[in-house]
């Protein structure tokens, strides 16, 4: 009914850039924020970077000055910008959205399905 897509993963080497891209589709009335979130084998999910519909951002403070987080034209798509990457930066990224859908009472959160991020020379 409602799907987040997300494209652009990869193996980068250290100090490498890569651009994740999600795409929400489906019977959505409206969405808040969208954002970017991580997990590291072995570690638990961590905020990543997050921005509202009014395009206020954060971002964790690990990622800051690295990262850069977009929503494009398209209001329902979101973009990640991951510049000077670390081996710190492995794991599998998830796209998250707060949206109201078509039968849905209220926002709801969503996840899409992950992408795997590989920094290693």
């Amino acid at each position: 009914q409602v799907q987040l897509v997300e494209s652009g993963g990869g193996l980068v080497q250290p100090g490498g850039s890569l651009r994740l891209s999600c795409a929400a589709s489906g019977s959505i009335i409206s969405i808040n924020a969208m954002g970017w979130y991580r997990q590291a084998p072995g570690k638990q999910r961590e905020l990543v970077a997050v921005v509202s519909s009014g395009g206020s951002t954060n971002y964790a403070d690990s990622v800051k000055g690295r990262f850069s987080i977009s929503r494009p034209n398209a209001k329902n798509t979101v973009d990640l910008q991951m510049n000077s990457l670390k081996p710190e930066d492995t794991a599998v990224y998830y796209c998250h959205a707060v949206m109201r859908i078509f039968g849905g009472l209220r926002q709801s959160d969503y996840w899409g399905q992950g992408t795997q991020v590989t920094v290693s020379s």
